[in-house]
């Protein structure tokens, strides 16, 4: 309320306050006679929800001496000012306010506006002579919508560039008046791009731009037997501490059937290198000495070693096989996910399926990327061998 830029944005995370913002902005000059504000949402229905916009203004202004005229959806205050509530839902919308003039334009939810909407209005920006009130375009929305990337362009990464424009982050521990534990609890239960969008105001995810979308694996209870099987390991060997995330260590179980891959099991835990040793033999006799396993060796005389220990002592008598991985895990992650986008990888049903949804979802900008690492790493091993015109995934994605 005290900036005195043109343009504010204050975006983030829910919780943040960012209606009330908007409203008491909206109301700071309401004792000047000539002064008009417009308040806009997306649709007018969303106006009148709970502790929005306009219910909100009820709640603070019924009772005054402002009256509320129904038909205008407008505030007005015995100095003649007037809030006015609005809308753009559709384009052209913009237009119903081209004969008005605003001082002040507030906007919320502003990523499920397109920018030509929102440019438009500057032209509703102005005053006439003689009213000493500052001209204030200013909006607020969360992560996310039809509308992310414009607005993250212009506030986010854009507004440090611009004199007359600034970017105010908004963050759930802002808001003193709202239950921050429950609602944490609550918003553990989104899916976590969204859960980041909204919990930490993150702006850098989108999932429009992600490379694996959890809709394109379909769950299926069972799958047909009788070809080849592998399990993956993508190995690690930190315990977890407080205060610390280390990677997993992580077991895909494969098969590919008819140009489809099953995704039949998945192992994931964190431990010291003898958890490690114990937990791997135990997965091994567990899937059957007719199940291949492929293990990741890291680079350098320990990662002989340690795949050596493996071959000699710990998976002796099981088909074992050394990997040696080189390039972007990212990059590898391609094949992948042009197989998922197609719907050819399913997951059979099991405890881990969310887990593994959740991570790929958020590859490669998520915490861990170790899910993502040996389900490629297993994926390949059924295509990297099959020539053109074969059964493999060159000859499906042509199909």
């Amino acid at each position: 309320m005290l900036e005195d830029h043109l343009e504010v944005f204050y975006g983030g995370a829910c919780g943040g306050g960012k209606s009330v913002a908007l409203l008491a902005g909206a109301l700071q000059f309401v004792d000047q006679q000539r002064y008009n504000a417009l308040l806009l949402r997306r649709r007018i229905t969303d106006l009148s929800l709970p502790d929005a916009l306009m219910d909100l203004a009820h709640k603070w202004l019924d009772g005054t001496d402002a009256k509320f005229d129904s038909k205008n959806n407008t505030f007005i205050f015995p100095s003649g000012a007037r809030l006015v509530f609005g809308y753009c839902e559709n384009l052209g919308d913009e237009q119903r306010y081209r004969s008005a003039q605003f001082q002040y334009i507030g906007i919320d939810e502003l990523t499920e506006w397109v920018e030509n909407q929102y440019l438009f209005l500057f032209s509703r920006l102005r005053r006439p002579r003689g009213l000493n009130v500052p001209l204030r375009m200013r909006c607020a929305s969360n992560p996310g919508g039809s509308g992310h990337s414009w607005v993250k362009q212009r506030f986010i990464i854009g507004a440090k560039d611009v004199e007359d424009r600034v970017f105010i982050p908004a963050k759930l521990f802002d808001n003193p008046e709202i239950d921050q534990e429950g609602y944490m609890k609550s918003l553990n239960n989104l899916d976590p791009v969204r859960r980041a969008q909204i919990r930490d105001g993150n702006w850098d995810i989108n999932p429009h731009g992600r490379k694996f979308h959890r809709d394109w694996f379909t769950i299926v209870s069972d799958y047909p037997r009788g070809e080849r099987i592998v399990r993956y390991w993508d190995k690690a060997a930190t315990e977890p501490k407080k205060g610390k995330d280390p990677d997993y260590t992580v077991g895909v179980k494969m098969t590919m059937v008819d140009g489809f891959f099953y995704v039949l099991h998945v192992e994931r835990f964190r431990g010291t290198p003898n958890v490690n040793e114990s937990t791997i033999r135990q997965i091994a006799e567990l899937d059957g000495k007719e199940v291949e396993i492929f293990m990741e060796q890291e680079p350098g005389s320990a990662g002989v070693n340690d795949i050596d220990n493996y071959a000699r002592r710990v998976l002796m008598g099981y088909c074992f096989h050394r990997e040696k991985t080189t390039g972007s895990k990212e990059l590898g992650a391609n094949p992948l996910s042009s197989s998922a986008e197609q719907g050819y990888v399913r997951l059979v049903q099991g405890p881990w399926n969310n887990e593994f949804l959740d991570e790929f979802e958020m590859f490669p900008e998520g915490d861990h990327d170790d899910i993502v690492d040996a389900t490629s790493g297993a994926f390949n091993k059924f295509t990297e061998d099959v020539p053109l015109g074969g059964g493999g995934v060159e000859s499906i994605l042509r199909n």
